[in-house]
């Protein structure tokens, strides 16, 4: 990739809960469909304000943002071939992305929801009913730290 390209990339700031800034291309922050409006109805401030994700959730969800971005843009240029490519790398790379502790996946699932990343919101739902599936009511409630508020009658 040329200088001139790079430099006409535009950039958009975010910044976490913790107030840590990132600098993310527009086409990674925007597979957030709460900052992709944002940006289209010329409401978003710089940096964007993501008052509910944590610095490390943020650093992860623009992992995430970056390598499907760069799938999809792989695929939009290279073709058939390269889409078969792409869904394989997206793949392989969700895999090993969800292969984290119970309480960052929770943090994930928050934060995909929050800014309306639906791939990673479907991803993560996926991993957490997959988790949750065998466990007891009781177990459930514990993982989720859900109190009981079942009353008898």
């Amino acid at each position: 990739m040329s200088s001139a390209e790079t430099a006409i990339k535009k950039m958009i700031a975010l910044i976490s809960s913790d107030g840590v800034t990132f600098e993310v291309e527009e086409s990674v922050a925007v597979q957030s469909e709460t900052i992709k409006n944002m940006i289209e109805n010329n409401i978003a401030v710089t940096p964007i304000p993501l008052s509910n994700v944590t610095s490390n959730i943020l650093l992860k969800v623009i992992d995430y943002c970056k390598h499907h971005a760069e799938a999809a843009s792989n695929a939009a240029v290279y073709g058939a071939v390269a889409d078969k490519v792409a869904k394989e790398y997206v793949r392989q790379f969700d895999t090993e992305f969800l292969k984290v502790d119970q309480s960052t996946l929770i943090d994930l699932l928050n934060a995909a929801y929050n800014l309306n990343i639906k791939s990673l919101v479907e991803l993560s739902c996926n991993k957490v009913a997959n988790m949750l599936k065998w466990m007891s009511i009781e177990q459930i409630r514990c993982t989720l730290n859900a109190e009981n508020d079942f009353i008898p009658e």
